[in-house]
């Protein structure tokens, strides 16, 4: 989803744009400081989600959406708990009280994905440190259960600092906080290589091998030089 960010306050700002590249959904366009300034760029930028600070002055985050004919999703961001009732009149998909922490922000962009595209199915949300094994399948804490995930139906595992998404054959993924390194250790008996810093493949879904790419489902995935040697010595390439 292409998002801005409006927030009169630079370390809001800074904040939000951090935590957006976390997110592999998430391509930030712009950021403003304040809502003014946003209105033409709206008007000419295809957007899909707003992260709004309400009280700004001047110009608030009300009056923002009051000023604009297209209403991407919004998504509320501010200090003031008072203003959440006003803001769900709105349409608003979530409302976040500063400071923000990454797994309240990343619950309210989770809410965003199943509005915006509600025929793609997200599997977790508020990921939380929990994993099990067993012989053929895992457990994963996602949110406030823990899931269950066969190996099998796993394509490749995709790390994003201290949280994983492990997609899987029915074009969902799992979210969950946990290490990649600490997963590696538990699929590389599996069946799994690591291939990439950021990436953990299931040997039984590579379609092809290009160059410095693998090729599962639809998705190219790079191969680092520094994991090209074992992983082409495990396929015995």
């Amino acid at each position: 989803m292409k998002c801005i960010i409006i927030d009169d306050e630079p370390l809001a700002v800074d904040l939000l744009k951090d935590f957006v590249s976390k997110v592999e959904s998430l391509e930030l366009v712009n950021t403003f400081n304040n809502a003014i300034d946003a209105i033409s760029a709206i008007n000419k930028t295809e957007v899909d989600l707003i992260f709004l600070d309400i009280e700004m002055p001047h110009f608030t985050g009300i009056d923002f959406i009051n000023a604009i004919d297209i209403k991407p999703l919004i998504i509320f961001t501010t200090a003031y708990s008072n203003y959440a009732v006003e803001g769900f009149d709105f349409g608003a998909v979530d409302y976040l009280i500063k400071p923000i922490p990454f797994n309240r922000f990343l619950k309210a962009v989770v809410r965003a994905e199943h509005i915006f595209s509600p025929t793609e199915t997200i599997s977790a949300t508020i990921p939380t440190v929990s994993s099990e094994e067993s012989n053929n399948f895992m457990f994963v804490r996602a949110e406030y259960e823990n899931v269950k995930i066969n190996y099998a139906d796993i394509l490749f595992v995709e790390g994003l600092k201290d949280y994983v998404k492990i997609y899987t054959t029915d074009g969902k993924y799992v979210l969950t906080l946990m290490s990649l390194i600490k997963l590696e250790n538990s699929l590389s008996s599996k069946g799994f290589s690591r291939i990439h810093r950021s990436y953990i493949i299931n040997l039984e879904h590579i379609k092809s091998i290009q160059k410095n790419k693998v090729i599962i489902a639809d998705r190219r995935l790079p191969i680092s030089e520094s994991y090209k040697i074992p992983f082409f010595n495990k396929i015995h390439l």
